[in-house]
């Protein structure tokens, strides 16, 4: 019993459609739905933000979405309003397998700072709880999928590896938004890591 399956942020607003839609982004979940008998565990994450939340161009004045602003805890990437708390857009896909959840994390719901990883806020500090969940649980090899390949997923791959876990990315159920090069980029720095790219 030491396999999870972590699914990053399958959600109506990443998905066609939605808010901040990735390419693609529904054609995953299928795949993903077939992978979870062969865990041990599951874990979903989902991005809950509040109305007016920092990451939001809509809260900076004469700012666009993906523009990026510094924040006390470093650059941010300004996005459209997405994965508002309560919405039907921050709502898992309908065809997600949910039920084979043990648990959900929800991140990015502290105003003031946003959250791509499952593991911690981008302060690169303040943990989720997943890390302990899982090491209660005595999980120590990881296999990620979800959206986006080059943001969430990248984040919270990479520190899973700092954190000590085998980690492996499946990349062909992974989406990615490709803002500027940033999907070479998580590739890269996914590698450097020790993370696994399947």
């Amino acid at each position: 019993m030491t396999r999870a399956l972590i699914v990053i942020d399958v959600q109506n607003d990443f998905c066609p459609g939605g808010a901040l839609a990735v390419p693609g982004g529904d054609d995953i979940v299928a795949g993903i739905n077939a992978l979870m008998a062969d865990y041990d565990a599951v874990v979903l994450t989902q991005d809950w933000h509040p109305t007016g939340h920092s990451s939001f161009a809509s809260s900076h004045n004469g700012k666009a979405p993906y523009e990026m602003i510094d924040m006390p805890y470093g650059p941010q990437v300004l996005w459209p309003d997405h994965c508002v708390q309560g919405t039907e857009g921050a709502a898992f896909h309908a065809d997600l397998n949910t039920n084979r959840a043990d648990m959900i994390v929800r991140k990015g719901y502290r105003p003031a700072i946003d959250s791509y990883s499952a593991f911690f806020e981008n302060d690169h500090e303040t943990p989720t709880g997943l890390e302990g969940y899982l090491r209660t649980r005595g999980i120590t090899d990881l296999t990620m999928a979800g959206l986006a390949t080059d943001f969430c997923v990248n984040f919270s791959a990479v520190d899973a590896a700092k954190l000590g876990f085998n980690v492996t990315v499946q990349t062909d159920l992974c989406r990615a938004i490709d803002l500027d090069g940033s999907l070479v980029a998580a590739q890269s720095g996914m590698t450097g890591a020790g993370v696994t790219l399947a």
